[in-house]
């Protein structure tokens, strides 16, 4: 087993029908790369915490915790939960896994192969690469994803092969000033972290990813989430100064320990 301490932190709101299947794949492979299994859930109301619980007590080899979000903090606290306790408990390396079987953690382990990730900041999953594999994509999406890529490389000055997947791997040093907990708790979080690593001029590269939708279900709203977006680049691009300082002022996001092990 490689010898960085790493994390598997899991996302999740009402998805009893999906994380019974992303822990499934947790094999012995996966724990033998991982140490630690967190799920945060941001106040579901189904019976998805259960189904974990019970999935979690399967999977040998690897410590677990489930954890419930004070509050509604919507996807991005969750994200600032799990950084919080990755950076406060001295992890090396986070791995973000959506609980809704998007992703495929199997997908991450490659990088591992190599020493390479070590001297990265963070290395993101992208769906539009060569040799990602998408099920249940349409070709409207596909193609919209693909020309948002292309703006943000434009802005970016350089390639941007996935604003936003949800399978990530981040190097803990990069997270150790918190300096997330600046950035909106929405869905535009990850486009304020991506930003924030170019500007930064962070070292960050894509892998593919293996990605399904076929009962997942979308809280997004289109024209919503495409308006917040220009939003995001707007100030990115116009006002660089407010968009590093983050617009969120909630800076403590609590929690109760559901499930230990």
């Amino acid at each position: 087993m490689d010898q960085q301490k790493k994390i598997i932190f899991i996302p999740m709101y009402n998805c009893e029908q999906q994380i019974g299947r992303v822990l499934k794949k947790i094999n012995n492979d996966v724990c033998n790369n991982f140490d630690k299994i967190l799920i945060v859930d941001n106040g579901s109301t189904d019976n998805g915490v259960a189904i974990a619980k019970e999935a979690l007590k399967k999977i040998n080899g690897i410590s677990s915790t489930i954890v419930k979000n004070s509050d509604n903090y919507n996807l991005g606290g969750s994200h600032k939960v799990a950084f919080n306790y990755a950076v406060d408990n001295n992890y090396e390396f986070l791995v973000v896994l959506h609980g809704d079987d998007q992703g495929d953690i199997n997908d991450v382990l490659p990088i591992f192969g190599s020493d390479d990730y070590k001297e990265l900041d963070c290395v993101l999953g992208s769906r539009f690469m060569h040799d990602s594999k998408l099920k249940g994509y349409s070709k409207f999406r596909i193609y919209g994803n693909i020309c948002i890529n292309f703006i943000a490389s434009v802005i970016c000055r350089r390639f941007i092969k996935d604003m936003g997947a949800g399978l990530n791997l981040y190097n803990v040093d990069m997270l150790k000033s918190k300096f997330y907990l600046d950035f909106p708790n929405g869905l535009t979080f990850n486009y304020y972290l991506l930003f924030y690593t170019v500007a930064k001029k962070l070292k960050f590269k894509f892998f593919p990813l293996t990605w399904r939708e076929d009962d997942q279900v979308s809280n997004l709203n289109l024209f919503n989430h495409v308006k917040e977006w220009l939003g995001v680049i707007f100030m990115f691009i116009f006002n660089r100064k407010d968009f590093m300082k983050g617009t969120e002022q909630k800076k403590q996001y609590t929690y109760d320990v559901y499930y230990d092990s």
